[in-house]
């Protein structure tokens, strides 16, 4: 393999080396294009074949259908590990061991009290308000209540600063909730677990015994799994850029929220749930909706099928479809809207169509399927994907920290006017 990419520009030959990944990826090092090419650039909107920088964290290859944290294929961390042994796996490179894990969990119950003027905060929202603006700006606000920057040279800051971060985000996801459906806040509690605490103040009544079974707190469990990281998506991508101009960590994540908040990106799972809801108002016949979504000249699109980066099938996918499966038996849920999920996931799977030209239901398509049986609003599924990204947002974050990487400054190509001479008002 060549050491180097060669580049002819005006007459002018320039070589640039390649840097190959522990996985075989090649990439080309384009550092000093601009300079010894006297301005230079390269043109790649939407940054789709542009590393923005190296990575230890996620491998993804979509041709393959994998995904990997830190090296560990995401089936066997959704089948064995927990969320938050995934959390410290992410952030800190390794699995914990039995005390490492306790610590880590001590540590952020330690971190779970919100302050008690952020319900001012909460409280001065309209009911109209949706739940991810809240949600960025909640956490944006936890800047104010811990005014002191992040020295990013010491490993106890770093660590405070990630542990109080997962402590109180928790919090700030379930009274989001709660205000949005009028219910008074919960404080949750230090003898749950990590998840099962998250669902606790987002689902027990003040008059009524908190139980849950098990199998619930494990679907949940996965879909936050699945959701940790994903290398470099759009929320991930700005969570680096705005950290790059050492912005504090409840500022990148902010943005980061506000990032996912899009729905061709996380607002995917709102999506399906909001597209099966209108196949019902049409009475749900679903022959009709997947002949339309066949039709080309039809503008309806068909939401939670296929992915942009996986091109063969969505790996996620495959573990959150049993979790669908077994939550919906478990919880014995009556609803048509989740008997149309089945009947189109049912002829997806079975249309040459479809299965011609690899469009399987993916994670979002369960996961909304997964978040409407247990209850929770649609408009929170986007939030709950928010709450699972979080530890891949901090690792990503501190992994830019710690690698001193430049401040982000992408370049352009200029199309617009060439030099005018300005005319006074009353010339124009």
């Amino acid at each position: 393999m060549a050491e180097d990419a060669k580049l002819k520009i005006d007459g002018a030959d320039y070589e640039f080396p390649l840097i190959t990944g522990t996985e075989k990826e090649i990439a080309i090092d384009i550092g000093s294009l601009r300079g010894v090419t006297k301005g230079v650039t390269t043109l790649d909107p939407g940054f789709k074949n542009t590393a923005s920088c190296e990575s230890a964290i996620t491998f993804l290859d979509g041709e393959e259908g994998i995904l990997r944290y830190r090296g560990y294929a995401i089936e066997d961390l959704a089948d064995k590990a927990s969320f938050l042994e995934v959390v410290y796996l992410l952030i800190f490179g390794e699995l914990p061991t039995v005390d490492e894990l306790d610590k880590f969990h001590s540590d952020i119950k330690d971190e779970s009290h919100v302050d008690e003027d952020v319900k001012k905060i909460l409280g001065g929202f309209p009911k109209s308000a949706h739940p991810m603006g809240v949600l960025s700006s909640l956490t944006s606000a936890l800047t104010a209540f811990n005014p002191t920057a992040v020295n990013v040279d010491s490993e106890e800051d770093m660590y405070n600063a990630i542990i109080k971060l997962l402590g109180k985000f928790p919090v700030l996801v379930a009274w989001t909730m709660r205000t949005k459906m009028s219910q008074p806040l919960d404080y949750g509690s230090n003898n749950l677990g990590y998840v099962e605490n998250l669902h606790k103040m987002m689902f027990s009544r003040p008059n009524k015994d908190y139980n849950v079974d098990p199998q619930v707190i494990e679907a949940l469990d996965k879909l936050l799994i699945l959701h940790a990281d994903h290398e470099q998506n759009c929320s991930t991508s700005t969570v680096r850029m705005v950290g790059s101009s050492q912005a504090g960590l409840f500022a990148s994540i902010s943005a980061g929220i506000s990032a996912l908040w899009g729905p061709l990106h996380g607002g995917a799972n709102q999506a399906v749930i909001d597209m099966l809801e209108a196949i019902k108002t049409d009475g749900g016949d679903t022959k009709k909706y997947m002949a339309k979504a066949k039709d080309k000249e039809d503008p309806f699109r068909l939401m939670g099928f296929g992915h942009r980066v996986y091109k063969n099938f969505d790996p996620r996918a495959k573990i959150i479809k049993k979790a669908a499966d077994d939550v919906l038996e478990l919880m014995g849920v009556e609803d048509e809207v989740l008997d149309i999920a089945k009947g189109l996931e049912k002829e997806a799977l079975e249309d040459s169509y479809f299965v011609d030209r690899k469009l399987y239901p993916n994670v979002d398509f369960y996961s909304g399927i997964i978040y409407r049986a247990l209850g929770i609003p649609v408009e929170m599924f986007t939030v709950m994907f928010a709450m699972g990204r979080v530890p891949g947002w901090i690792a990503q974050w501190r992994e830019m920290r710690q690698r001193k990487e430049p401040i982000g400054r992408p370049r352009q190509v200029y199309i617009g006017e060439t030099h005018r001479e300005f005319k006074e008002i009353k010339e124009r």
